[in-house]
């Protein structure tokens, strides 16, 4: 019992740590609003722990710095453990792997999704004969164009292929991983749970 009301107050207090994380990430996208006492005593509650993954350079590519996610999923993961065992008073490796897996493929996820949708609204722009040296879809293109070459290599090796098809192969590959992968994750993260240890 006393065990139960343990693991309750450390999931509650992780949640609220998580909102406070959600908060700073938010507030360094206007960096004049770190001004003042509150917000100074915020960014030292939480920078440190946002630090441990600023150096990863798995988590930054270019301009894009993924680090402030892989924080909330590992904070994610970690407040779904004690909320979980608080709620059946125990907790099995099975499950902390099946939440751990559930946690890294939100992250691939998340950018598949954006990276596909910032293809689509690219291939929209295109076909509809919009400015492409519009300042948007230079950063637009900025972020797509590394990957979708990348892609595009896999599939068509040396052959050249116009930006239409290019976009096109892109967002299939995207989507498809996408909607693959959530299935697969799903099936597995299923027959983790169920893993009596």
């Amino acid at each position: 019992m006393v065990f139960t009301v343990i693991l309750r107050l450390l999931a509650a207090a992780a949640s609220l740590y998580m909102l406070l994380l959600i908060a700073r990430i938010i507030l360094t996208w206007f960096p004049t609003a770190l001004e003042g006492r509150p917000l100074q005593l915020l960014g030292s509650a939480t920078d440190p722990y946002l630090n441990l993954f600023r150096g990863i350079p798995l988590l930054s590519s270019g301009s894009m710095d993924f680090s402030p996610l892989a924080a909330l999923a590992v904070m994610s993961v970690a407040t779904q453990i004690l909320s979980t065992a608080a709620n059946y008073g125990r907790i099995s490796v099975g499950l902390v792997l099946a939440l751990v897996l559930r946690a890294g493929w939100s992250i691939f996820a998340f950018f598949f999704g954006f990276l596909g949708l910032a293809m689509t609204a690219r291939l929209v722009a295109y076909l509809a004969g919009w400015n492409s040296l519009h300042p948007v879809w230079r950063v637009v293109d900025a972020l797509i164009n590394p990957v979708m070459f990348r892609l595009n290599r896999a599939i068509y090796r040396d052959r050249i292929v116009n930006f239409r098809q290019g976009l096109l192969t892109g967002i299939i590959i995207l989507f498809g991983l996408w909607i693959l992968g959530g299935i697969l994750v799903g099936v597995l993260t299923g027959l983790l749970g169920r893993l009596p240890f």
